[in-house]
């Protein structure tokens, strides 16, 4: 994990205004959805690799990719974006405590309330990536910290819990649940989380022991280049 800078506001601004632009499709993520989606990659069970989370960010369609200038615009965003995840993995992994989702607020009867569900939605598609392996989380002593943000999060949920999430408040206090818990969801896949697994593709095939070294030595593999 290289340790660069967290973004600035300006870098912040130019991030959010590219992803609400016309340059983008209507379905790609906004900054709040982002940092769910980020966060749950982040903290997951599994580590995954950039190009696999990074198009989705577009939409989910494969063809929602942003009308990019020329390579530069595309590297300059795409790093944004590498950055702004950066800062997520290192907030856990150097004070996870100090952890705050980026929830949008909003009035409600003169009463400014949390508005956590473009994050919970987010961190639902995160979790989706690895959906098999999210699943032994409601099996584990943690499977309470994780229902608000299924509640807001998840495409579909029961009838029955329709109830705890149909009025701004009562939404407002999942959201302060949500912000106490997620330092505890990392908490219970950190020891358990499994590397990103890369297929490796030789362009040669490979030399056996025993076969002639390809140096030329006339010696076995074993014997020469192989030893090593």
């Amino acid at each position: 994990m290289h340790l660069e800078q967290p973004l600035s506001e300006k870098e912040f601004d130019e991030l959010d205004q590219f992803l609400l632009s016309d340059r983008c499709s209507d379905d790609a993520m906004t900054m709040d959805t982002l940092h769910g989606y980020l966060t749950a990659i982040a903290i997951g069970p599994e580590s995954i690799m950039p190009a696999e989370w990074l198009p989705m960010v577009w939409g989910e369609d494969e063809a929602a990719a942003p009308k990019w200038k020329n390579k530069r615009d595309e590297e300059r965003i795409v790093n944004l974006i590498m950055r702004f995840m950066n800062e997520v993995l290192i907030t856990f992994e150097v004070a996870p405590k100090d952890f705050e989702p980026l929830f949008c607020e909003h009035e409600v009867d003169g009463k400014v309330l949390i508005d956590p569900e473009a994050w919970c939605w987010g961190f639902w598609e995160g979790v989706e990536l690895r959906a098999g392996s999210w699943d032994a989380i409601w099996d584990s002593d943690v499977a309470e910290l994780i229902r608000p943000i299924y509640l807001l999060g998840a495409d579909e949920i029961e009838e029955a819990e329709l109830a705890e999430v149909d009025d701004p408040v009562k939404v407002h206090a999942l959201a302060l649940q949500i912000e106490a818990n997620v330092p505890a969801i990392y908490r219970h896949w950190l020891p358990l989380r499994k590397p990103a697994v890369e297929t490796i593709v030789r362009d040669e095939p490979k030399v056996g022991r025993n076969d002639d070294c390809t140096c030329g030595s006339g010696k076995k593999f074993k014997k020469c280049c192989g030893a090593e």
